[in-house]
């Protein structure tokens, strides 16, 4: 099993710029892969041996079952990610982006899981654009997110602000990575760092963050951690600072316009889909549709469980069957529109039903024929997603 990076190798890879990482260190992340994937899979595979000979489980036990098969399925995800970054055929978008909303965005997405966790986000935010890639740094704002959740042992910092000249947009998440009540403990154990801040969720944000070409700085000291993100293509008044058009195929180079979908270009990877149907068939079918696209899926029975897993935290959309539209679905809907007004319902329909995206129908939701889920819907979760970005 390989070990994590020390201290002092996760500072200089923080601090590198390098824009193309070297062989050896796409084979460091991918032992860390293997690393995190097997050790959670070989806790789940001790409790299923255990239920096996003793043919019972208990609550705790059942519960660390689940929490191990999700650790492993989140490195798997991320693996996913790192994947389409690793694999160098990313085109890059370069548009004007409102920074600060993005990220009161992203934030009030993760509200209710900041909330049932008794995290507090403290949001220092001034008004900021910049020039990049809305898809990539929608995924660096959520991976940012999944980082410092996981290792936080306090409230959370973010602040946004301008560099002194030239300027540059700078994101800071600062956080305490040990227990602020130390107590007794050795000086030595408060100067290191714990192994997970150096987790594949870590190597994302460094990676994500390079191929868009912003410098990612991290500090590790006296129990806190300091994460800085600085944006080089930030807009002013400056004339030159305008948004750039976007790049067109090139006749002489057709294989460059990549219509069909692959692993290498998934501008919603990372994005989470909740799929709520009683039918198993057509929640396999929803599945099926989207499989190539590098979501995060998940799946209920009834309104009722999507209304206890949205207690934990919200996707970013929820596709569901018509059948289930009915006084929990109402509760459901209202709830999360008064959080994230823009949030995507897509409702699946029997019959024929022609496709509607969210801005053709009154009630601001999208519709779609289950005939046609295998040629429309991924069109329609790119839209719909898309508005969030």
């Amino acid at each position: 099993m390989s070990t994590p990076p020390s201290q002092s190798a996760a500072a200089l890879a923080a601090n590198d710029m390098a824009q193309r990482p070297s062989d050896s260190q796409w084979g460091d992340i991918v032992q860390q892969l293997g690393a995190e994937i097997a050790g959670p899979l070989s806790a789940a595979l001790e409790r299923v041996n255990q239920l096996m000979s003793t043919g019972q489980i208990d609550r705790q036990g059942l519960r660390s079952l689940r929490d191990a098969v999700a650790q492993a399925r989140e490195a798997g995800m991320v693996s996913q990610q790192l994947s389409r970054l690793a694999s160098g055929r990313l085109r890059l978008s370069r548009e004007r982006v409102h920074l600060t909303q993005v990220l009161r965005g992203v934030l009030t997405q993760r509200s209710r899981e900041t909330q049932a966790r008794g995290i507090q986000i403290r949001q220092l935010l001034q008004p900021i654009e910049i020039m990049t890639d809305a898809s990539l740094l929608f995924s660096l704002l959520n991976a940012v997110m999944d980082w410092a959740l996981a290792n936080t042992h306090s409230s959370l910092e973010m602040r946004l602000d301008l560099t002194p000249w030239p300027a540059k947009a700078r994101l800071m998440c600062r956080f305490a990575h040990r227990s602020l009540d130390l107590g007794t403990a050795p000086a030595s154990a408060i100067a290191e760092a714990p192994e997970a801040l150096n987790s594949l969720t870590w190597r994302l944000i460094e990676q994500t963050a390079l191929t868009m070409g912003v410098l990612p700085l991290r500090e590790d000291e006296a129990g806190i951690t300091m994460l800085t993100l600085e944006f080089a293509n930030t807009v002013g008044d400056e004339p030159g600072l305008q948004a750039a058009p976007q790049p067109q195929p090139r006749p002489d180079r057709p294989e460059l316009e990549d219509p069909q979908p692959s692993h290498n270009s998934k501008p919603l990877a990372g994005c989470h889909l909740l799929i709520v149907s009683p039918r198993r068939e057509v929640r396999q079918e929803i599945q099926t549709a989207v499989r190539h696209m590098g979501l995060i899926i998940d799946a209920v029975a009834s309104m009722d469980e999507a209304l206890q897993f949205c207690e934990e935290g919200l996707p970013h959309g929820i596709a569901f069957e018509q059948s289930l539209r009915d006084a929990s679905f109402e509760r459901l809907h209202a709830d999360i529109t008064a959080e994230v007004p823009n949030f995507s319902f897509i409702e699946v329909r029997d019959g024929e039903q022609q496709t509607q995206l969210s801005t053709a129908t009154p009630d601001r939701m999208a519709r779609i024929s289950r005939q046609n889920l295998p040629d429309a819907l991924p069109s329609v979760l790119l839209f719909e997603l898309s508005k969030a970005l």
